[in-house]
């Protein structure tokens, strides 16, 4: 751990965290927060993939729809008009929209195999944008002379490492860069995640065993057939599956940091609320330890 105490914390002129978790505990809102206040850079690894790594697949598949209106085919054969993504660190609907859901195309759906090689891409940006953590990190203090640095990482972190390889090479380089901070929520959290997806189901990225898995489960117990499946209705099943298989990859995740709760950042007011919160919660640690 980078913190092996909450004195080292307490003394360090440069602070570094990675915060991690479901999507809507509080990543994002802590992150923006911290930005916010001035010294702390905000590195997005949601933004990063889909600025870095996936803004070429992205602008292409617009193009891919836009082609297929004459209108908007002259303007772009003859370099008349620029088609691109508006991605921000609160908006990332372009990277959704283009990972997309499997199933019935007129309910826009995508076969499930484009649909693989869509999840494909976007753990390859994953994992590349979580080993630029560090690059990041040093270019925050050297370009740009902010002193802390904070990590935003995605919900599908758990499903690009493997928690329980003490080896992994990107859980290791994570923990060289920065503290691991997960973010928990309990069971009232769950069930307002369920609710809140339910209303605005969204496209996300899961490994590719357990989506195998999923998709042959829904299809057995719906009967229906690969371009017949209701694409929201098989994100909704999943999504709710994914909970629980998440969750104690998160927890092994955790051995290498610290924990938080969803309500404890929840409470959090300002950088130096956060700072005190990394601070308790490494005592926290210290004390469970001894």
């Amino acid at each position: 751990m980078l913190y092996k105490s909450a004195q080292d914390w307490r003394a360090a002129t440069e602070k570094r965290v990675l915060l991690f978790g479901m999507s809507g505990l509080g990543k994002t809102h802590v992150s923006n927060l911290l930005r916010d206040a001035g010294t702390w850079f905000h590195y997005s690894i949601d933004y990063r993939i889909g600025t870095g790594y996936m803004g070429e697949h992205i602008a292409d598949n617009a193009k891919r729809h836009a082609m297929q209106v004459p209108f908007l085919r002259d303007l772009l054969m003859t370099d008349s008009i620029y088609i691109g993504s508006n991605i921000t660190f609160n908006n990332l609907a372009p990277l959704s929209t283009y990972l997309g859901k499997p199933g019935d195309p007129a309910k826009g759906g995508l076969p499930f195999d484009e649909y693989m090689v869509r999840q494909e891409q976007h753990r390859v940006a994953e994992v590349a944008s979580l080993l630029d953590t560090a690059r990041f990190a040093r270019r925050a203090v050297e370009l740009y002379g902010y002193p802390h640095f904070v990590c935003d990482s995605g919900g599908s972190i758990c499903e690009v490492v493997d928690p329980w390889n003490p080896g992994d090479p990107v859980l290791t380089a994570l923990e060289d860069a920065a503290l691991l901070v997960w973010i928990k929520g309990d069971e009232a959290h769950t069930d307002e995640l369920v609710r809140r997806f339910d209303r605005a189901p969204k496209p996300m990225y899961y490994e590719p065993a357990f989506l195998h898995q999923a998709w042959q489960d829904y299809r057995a117990e719906t009967g229906e057939a690969p371009d017949r499946v209701d694409p929201d209705a098989f994100v909704r099943w999943t999504y709710a599956r994914a909970l629980s298989h998440r969750q104690p990859r998160y927890a092994e995740m955790a051995k290498r940091g610290v924990t938080v709760t969803a309500d404890e950042v929840a409470a959090v007011r300002s950088a130096g609320d956060f700072e005190n919160l990394i601070e308790n919660a490494l005592a926290r640690r210290e004390e469970e330890l001894s």
